[in-house]
């Protein structure tokens, strides 16, 4: 069960898995991960998504080891909760700029044609085909969805730094 009620300390060991908001860390690993493979699916050409992709892999590996260093108890310093307010605050941000990047990019790459290549076949997609649009919305829905969970997470650990 996972409590929803704030602690002034920042939770370490097992409690990461049932003290809110730090619940948030998987999706947001998951999400991350999900619009960087969907992304890279998608093969359209990293010039146009260098700032999408930069976001998508910062914050997967960000959120990675805040994970680990909460997990494992490595932030017991008295600036840790400032930092996990800073890095989520910058991640929400980051990944808003990057969902309206995104937003414009597939609204502009909608008519060119793609080809997805697999290490044995190689599979030729039509020009404005919906597997091209639905990998695009996919990647979108799910930069807002991990723009909505940085939020939150921001939110809730700016509310336990000031408790502290």
């Amino acid at each position: 069960m996972v409590s929803i009620t704030l602690s002034k300390a920042l939770p370490k060991g097992k409690k990461v898995f049932t003290t809110f908001p730090d619940v948030l860390f998987f999706p947001e690993f998951v999400l991350g991960g999900l619009v960087w493979i969907l992304l890279i699916l998608a093969t359209i050409p990293l010039e146009q998504l260098g700032w999408v992709m930069f976001v998508s892999v910062f914050c997967f590996v960000g959120t990675a080891l805040f994970f680990f260093i909460f997990f494992f108890g490595r932030h017991q310093k008295r600036f840790w909760p400032i930092v996990d307010v800073v890095y989520h605050f910058l991640s929400a941000v980051f990944y808003l700029s990057a969902s309206i990047i995104l937003v414009q990019l597939f609204k502009m790459e909608s008519n060119l044609s793609l080809s997805f290549k697999f290490p044995i076949v190689q599979v030729d997609v039509a020009q404005g085909s919906d597997l091209h649009k639905n990998m695009g919305i996919a990647a979108t829905v799910a930069s807002f969805v991990a723009t909505l969970l940085y939020f939150v997470h921001w939110i809730f650990s700016a509310i336990r730094w000031k408790r502290s």
